[in-house]
């Protein structure tokens, strides 16, 4: 996750929505004062071959309360800021200041993408187990801890100020870009990609039983995005369009939002 504050605002990262990608190419902008969270080792190089800073400031807490200090002297071997950071932390160690006053981002991505993105990743070392096995598995509760808690208060309040549709990420990132005043276009580079097979549809791996798994983990996700189960036929011939980001959306309007 990101702090900027030579650009004013917060990053927060959701798992499998291109979060490492987005975190190397901001990098490129941010300056000696700025939060950012260490990734892999692999990821670290590749921030380097773009010329993006490296992990800085993460260590320390900016504006934290004296609870917070306190709990983290008492945790001492955990980093202040870390990958994955839900909001509300976030929140509690830059002040109410920073987060009422900075621009709050993150990305969201339809859930059966991400459960099959998140599939290909854990398997990468092999072997890889049917999928609907892995379903099954404590690994799938990672998407919504990675996920919709990161954004989203217990209470049902939003705490971003947008959220990023996976689907339109280019031109999406380029509208926050030119509200931020980034002086250059983001160019993503294709960090934890090419596991998965080329052009390969969800719907052709997942089973019926499959799709009722993450329909019934992912049902706050698929209502408020308005994701549906689609097939290769629906996306030749579509019958809807989604909104291009929940901010744009009717669901976001419905939620209470909190500074």
């Amino acid at each position: 996750m990101i702090v900027s504050h030579r650009y004013r605002f917060i990053f927060l990262k959701t798992a499998k929505t291109a979060g490492t990608s987005i975190e190397l190419a901001l990098s490129r902008f941010l300056g000696p004062d700025d939060i950012i969270t260490p990734v892999s080792a692999e990821d670290e190089s590749l921030r380097k071959q773009l010329g993006g800073i490296g992990p800085q400031n993460y260590q320390q807490p900016h504006n934290a309360s004296k609870h917070w200090l306190n709990r983290l002297r008492q945790t001492f071997s955990k980093p202040a800021f870390y990958n994955h950071m839900p909001a509300a932390e976030v929140r509690a160690l830059v002040g109410e200041h920073i987060w009422g006053t900075y621009f709050r981002f993150c990305v969201e991505r339809n859930p059966f993408e991400r459960a099959v993105s998140l599939y290909y990743w854990c398997c990468r070392k092999g072997p890889r187990p049917p999928i609907s096995q892995f379903l099954q598995s404590p690994q799938i509760q990672l998407l919504t801890q990675r996920g919709i808690q990161i954004y989203m208060s217990g209470s049902g309040q939003m705490l971003v100020d947008r959220i990023l549709r996976y689907e339109n990420l280019a031109a999406e990132l380029e509208t926050v870009r030119m509200r931020l005043g980034l002086p250059e276009p983001l160019l993503l580079p294709n960090a934890k990609g090419g596991l998965r097979p080329a052009q390969q549809h969800y719907s052709e791996l997942l089973s019926s039983d499959d799709r009722r798994i993450i329909e019934r983990q992912f049902c706050r996700e698929l209502e408020l995005f308005q994701y549906r189960w689609e097939t290769v036929t629906d996306l030749r011939h579509p019958r809807h369009k989604s909104p291009d980001s929940i901010s744009e959306s009717n669901a976001f309007h419905a939620l209470p939002q909190s500074r």
